[in-house]
């Protein structure tokens, strides 16, 4: 047997899928997780899994707005007790307000550039890890901007202020009032963190994501027996389909559960008399992508009492 109970208990988590499903999608695929969650996919006993569905790693998300620009940073510590520490916050607060100040996304630039309190981002970071006493690491930053608007920032149950778990910028360019725009970002941003949107168009969309998705839907097309014309529509309707409900000028609005993103933006200009442009947008769920160590409790305490 290529996987254990707790591989099965993982699957049936991120798929929803009977045990028995679990336990023949792990067979078929010798344990591989990833392939075992296409395999009900394909076989239309699980749905697409959002990434965020597993939130993986403890630690905070800041996010910082200057005049037109603003940048989201995450950093990552062992556990959530840390994340609650002031002395972690403060950290988090000052290393998103130098990232204002750093050119591109380059998080290497952003740990070499100078802390307020002196020495750089890095020295303040290695001298929390051993004050702490936990491990932590500055592991992303991503900045928008705008020639002439707004950059909203909005923080989903925020820790404090401006820090919490699930941080977003929404940058919108425009000759509108800072009020129109603001209110706009605002509700924007709430449907982004909501939604989880995976690029602000179709065609931003990843290459391997959208490949994946046609291999599956073309396993699912396969096995309905309908002639092979008739399948590749299929295929294509489900890619179409997968488009439309991760891009998120095409989202549907979840404030009222009809309109699209792209024409809720377009009647905000009409009614503000000047066009609108939702140019970007940052999506930072802490932990997401990274997948957290199961630990056996029990088995650690017998392992220890052993010892």
């Amino acid at each position: 047997m290529a996987y254990t109970a707790a591989d099965v208990k993982n699957l049936r988590e991120k798929t929803g899928a009977g045990m028995m499903d679990c336990k023949k999608a792990l067979e078929e695929t010798n344990g591989d997780l990833e392939a075992a969650v296409d395999f009900l996919r394909a076989k239309g006993l699980a749905a697409a899994a959002k990434k965020s569905s597993r939130t993986a790693a403890e630690g905070l998300v800041g996010v910082a707005v200057s005049g037109t620009k603003g940048v989201a940073v995450e950093v990552n510590s062992e556990t959530d007790f840390v994340a609650k520490n002031d002395q972690f916050q403060d950290f988090v607060r000052s290393t998103t307000e130098v990232a204002l100040g750093v050119a591109g996304d380059d998080v290497e630039a952003l740990k070499a550039a100078a802390y307020p309190t002196g020495g750089t981002v890095a020295d303040k970071l290695t001298n929390n890890v051993a004050t702490i006493g936990e491990n932590q690491q500055v592991r992303r930053m991503k900045t928008v901007e705008v020639a002439n608007g707004v950059v909203v920032p909005y923080m989903h149950n925020a820790a404090a202020p401006n820090l919490g778990k699930i941080g977003v910028l929404v940058a919108l360019e425009s000759d509108a009032s800072a009020d129109v725009l603001e209110s706009l970002g605002k509700q924007l941003a709430m449907h982004i963190a909501a939604a989880f949107p995976q690029a602000l168009t179709a065609e931003g969309l990843d290459a391997e994501v959208i490949e994946r998705e046609r291999a599956i839907a073309r396993e699912k097309a396969a096995e309905s027996g309908k002639p092979e014309n008739v399948q590749e529509k299929m295929v294509e309707g489900a890619v179409a389909k997968y488009a439309k409900e991760n891009a998120l000028l095409s989202q549907v609005f979840v404030m009222d559960n009809k309109t699209p993103i792209e024409q809720v933006v377009a009647q905000a200009g009409k009614d503000a008399g000047t066009k609108i442009v939702l140019k970007d947008y940052v999506r930072f769920q802490l932990g997401e992508g990274i997948e957290k160590e199961e630990s056996d409790f029990a088995a650690e305490v017998a392992a220890a009492v052993g010892g």
